[in-house]
């Protein structure tokens, strides 16, 4: 699933694709689950990719749980951990990311 997501971003973003256009689809939305912006996951691939060389454990957590969509207690299982050390492995990997993404922007916007 994550390389198809990564994929789908790349082909919608390049230019042939019509990467400088918005793509609004019409239907029923909900507010609360947004997708990610292409260059989001682009960004989003980067940061896991650097976790999984720091932690791989923590990094293989964040796929199956934003990925796979499954719950802290069956990627525990997944992973033969328990339900402790996933929920810590989960708080210390969501924080990583949203720091080193937040990293990666302030980096475009100095260039």
């Amino acid at each position: 699933m994550r390389r198809i997501l990564i994929e789908r971003a790349r082909q919608r973003k390049s230019l042939k694709r019509g990467g400088q256009n918005q793509r609004v689809e019409l239907g029923e939305l909900d507010p609360a689950v947004l997708p990610l912006e292409c260059d989001d996951i682009l960004g989003f691939d980067e940061a896991i990719h650097k976790l999984a060389q720091k932690d791989p454990r923590k990094a293989d957590l964040v796929k199956l749980r934003f990925f796979a969509g499954l719950t802290t207690a069956q990627a525990a299982q997944s992973l033969d951990v328990s339900v402790s050390t996933a929920e810590n492995d989960w708080t210390y990997a969501r924080a990583w990311l949203r720091l080193e993404m937040a990293d990666g922007q302030e980096d475009e916007i100095r260039t």
